[in-house]
């Protein structure tokens, strides 16, 4: 027989698959989870540890690409003194705690500004090499570490001077929240830095010290374990497919304190590409983010029910492969012996007929055919009831059903009653509130970019030369995605990149930042920085909107929209059509109550609706803190579905969908296997074999599978091939008798 025809080989997988999924059933959906922290708070903390070591990377390679840029427009001018190189730097950019200037040659310090910059830390020697220049980590007497950063100042006929800047490892534009603590660690697992806990002078009980002196120590724990993980490559740290995040990142369970469970996400410093490397991404710094939360053990599971859905599964299995092996497996392996016989010429014993179906009207045909064969009365064919193969698959088909089908449909359905963790939602906000920072950075550090150009750029530059720096400006900076001089008359001196979009024959406007154009299909967001000493010309830059959306591709967050202060799109991290309105009202609501002013200036608000079975996690945030984009008004709202976090009582709905889909795919793969390679052939069997009772021997018969059926018709064949020479047999023996019986034709 085939190995993989034949009637046996299907019902035997399917025996097996129930078993299997029986197996699955009782440890998947009897399994009792006494997670203190939902899955979904782990992975929460996880994305905002990501949030942070993307901020903190994008702020060390800005500020290092600010520096560099900074020093080439410088070299490609006239000498200018010390001084007023950090004076201009300063007026420009807030970012540095301390900056200096010292002769490369002689060490001497030229100028300062702000806090001592670790001058004897620098090794000059060390300059000339391939890497002199590089940005490195510099620990202070009072346990404090600074980052320098360099750049060269180089003059023809002037001796070489290093412009250096010292920045702390401060997370910028972090929302922190309540009870939250963050650190840079390095990669022995020393923290650097660390906001969120207070010192311990801050507080006045001891309990309160305490508590500080414990989440303290936990972050120390949480700091070498993460420095140990992060050593991983980022390809074997997470499961395949997952992608998101191109660094190494991860969660953390820690101690109690006070009923408390401490828990703690972690990522390194990566870049936004897999496979390149940024300055910051050199440096070895990993982020760590901890938060208390209440523990609250979770048991949704319960064992009897996944027993008792497994022995449901092996009961209504059991019956369905007993009917199919009674009903159709024993009847056809009966008429393959019952045709075997007839062929070998066994024709004494009648044929055992299987009581319905298409085996019946073969097996009928088959009794009929040895009555020929033997020369005997063959009576008509006996009409039986339509109740054939396919019926008994159907009904086999409903009997799986009735396991498959309460799984996909009824059991264990999440309902409205959810417990959704609440520092879910509180981390919905905050991240919310710490991507709105990230945008109005982004435009306030492209419109700072704009003002160092045209401050350099000032009223001694040739068109000529604007181009270029507006070229080398462009290449440093792909937020851009055109740069131009504008003169008051509206003419363009200078551009780079794209076609202008500004109004033709209109001069710069006073607005620092702004939406161009409102009726256009895509948004133009528009820098403006005046040039000094240029009579109302002006340096415009027009910003990515492509650069905008992908601020906002964070996992975890769901849909993220920006909107203007009329709650129109701007930009978004999935589809959407430029200036639409939010899909519905409550979000609408949602992000006009945000703006409103609490205490000093709106703040971010995080809301959980409840619509039926629909929850939903929504979020908003409005432009805070300073800068030139904060006058826009703008605000980003984020949304999600509950159903699509780590909640015990989602899993559990989805691992019962998933049984009742392996279910139903292993009863549809098995019977639908069946049909096609017994029951049809059969089906095609029974009409040639009541033709060949009937009389049609000219018919030949050719099995098409090398299985039970096409063993039968191999057999009727032969029996065709017999019927004719006993036909004569019988003629001729009926001839005989006549001659016995009527002697008078003798002579």
């Amino acid at each position: 027989m085939s190995l993989l025809g034949g009637i046996r080989p299907p019902i035997a997988v399917l025996s097996v698959l129930l078993l299997a999924l029986a197996g699955v059933t009782a440890l998947s959906l009897g399994r009792v989870d006494n997670r203190a922290v939902p899955e979904a708070v782990l992975t929460s903390q996880q994305h905002f540890a990501e949030d942070g070591a993307i901020a903190m990377r994008a702020s060390i390679d800005e500020s290092v690409t600010d520096l560099t840029r900074t020093t080439e427009l410088f070299n490609a001018g006239e000498p200018v003194p010390a001084d007023a190189v950090l004076d201009k730097l300063g007026s420009v950019y807030q970012k540095w705690l301390g900056t200096a200037v010292v002769e490369i040659s002689s060490g001497k310090l030229l100028a300062a500004r702000g806090e001592n910059v670790p001058l004897t830390a620098i090794d000059r020697e060390a300059l000339r090499g391939e890497q002199g220049l590089a940005p490195r980590m510099v620990r202070l007497p009072n346990g404090e570490t600074r980052m320098l950063s360099f750049g060269l100042l180089n003059w023809k006929g002037e001796p070489q001077k290093l412009l250096v800047a010292s920045s702390g490892l401060k997370f910028p534009g972090i929302s922190l929240g309540k009870f939250r603590a963050i650190a840079v660690i390095d990669q022995e697992g020393h923290v650097l830095s660390q906001d969120g806990i207070p010192e311990p002078e801050q507080v006045v009980s001891d309990f309160q010290r305490e508590v500080i002196a414990h989440s303290r120590k936990q972050l120390k724990q949480f700091a070498a374990t993460a420095a140990e993980r992060a050593e991983e490559h980022p390809l074997k740290a997470k499961e395949p497919g997952s992608g998101g995040f191109k660094g190494v990142s991860g969660s953390l369970v820690g101690g109690l304190q006070s009923g408390d469970r401490s828990i703690a996400g972690y990522a390194t410093l990566a870049a936004p590409e897999a496979g390149e490397t940024t300055v910051a991404t050199g440096l070895g710094l990993t982020v760590v983010a901890m938060v208390e939360v209440a523990e609250a053990p979770s048991a949704v599971d319960s064992p009897f029910f996944g027993v008792a859905a497994a022995g449901a599964l092996l009961l209504i299995g059991g019956v369905t492969v007993a009917l199919l092996i009674s009903t159709v497996q024993r009847p056809l392996l009966r008429l393959f012996l019952e045709s075997r016989r007839l062929t070998r010429g066994d024709l004494t014993r009648p044929v055992t007929v299987p009581r319905r179906g298409e085996a019946a009207r073969i097996g009928d045909s088959l009794e009929r055919l040895r009555l020929r064969l033997l020369g005997e009365p063959v009576p008509e064919a006996a009409r039986r009831r339509r109740i054939g193969a396919r019926s008994l698959l159907a009904v086999a088909g409903v009997l799986l059903l009735v396991w498959c089908a309460p799984l996909l449909l009824l059991l264990n359905r999440a309902g409205d009653s959810v417990v959704v963790p609440q520092q879910v939602v509180n981390d919905q906000r905050e991240r919310t509130d710490t991507l709105t920072d990230r945008v109005r950075r982004a435009l306030n550090e492209g419109h700072a970019d704009l003002v160092s150009v045209a401050t350099l750029i000032g009223d001694r530059t040739r068109p000529e030369d604007m181009g270029e720096v507006l070229e080398r400006t462009g290449n440093q900076h792909l937020r851009y995605e055109s740069l131009y001089v504008l003169d008051a008359d509206g003419k363009v001196l200078a551009e780079t990149g794209a076609d202008p979009r500004s109004p033709g024959g209109q001069g710069p406007s006073d607005q620092l930042v702004r939406i161009l154009d409102e009726d256009s299909d895509e948004p133009v967001v528009v820098a403006t920085a005046e040039i000094p000493g240029r009579q109302g010309a002006a340096v415009i830059g027009e910003f990515r909107i492509d650069f905008l959306n992908s601020l906002l591709k964070r996992p975890g967050l769901g849909t993220v929209r920006v909107v203007d202060a009329e709650r129109r799109v701007i930009a978004g991290n999935t589809g959407y059509r430029a200036f639409q309105e939010l899909p519905n009202d409550r979000l609408d609501a949602l992000v006009q109550g945000t703006n409103q002013k609490v205490g000093m200036s709106p703040r971010p608000s995080g809301v959980l609706y409840r619509d039926g079975g629909d929850i939903q996690i929504a979020a908003a945030a409005p432009f805070g803190g300073g800068g030139t984009a904060k006058s826009l008004g703008w605000s980003v709202v984020s949304w999600q579905s509950a159903s699509g976090l780590a909640i015990d009582e989602y899993d559990l709905q989805n691992r019962t969908v998933l049984a009742g889909l392996l279910g139903a795919t292993a009863a549809a793969a098995c019977l639908g296997w069946l049909y096609i390679v017994v029951v049809r052939p059969l089906r095609v069997l029974a009409d040639q074999a009541e033709a060949l009772a009937d009389g049609d021997r000219r018919t030949v018969l050719y099995p098409r599978h090398h299985d039970e059926v096409g063993a039968v018709v191999r057999s009727l064949e032969l029996i065709r091939q017999q019927l004719p020479a006993g036909q004569r047999k019988a003629e001729k023996s009926g001839k005989a008798g006549d001659t016995a019986s009527h002697p008078a034709g003798r002579i």
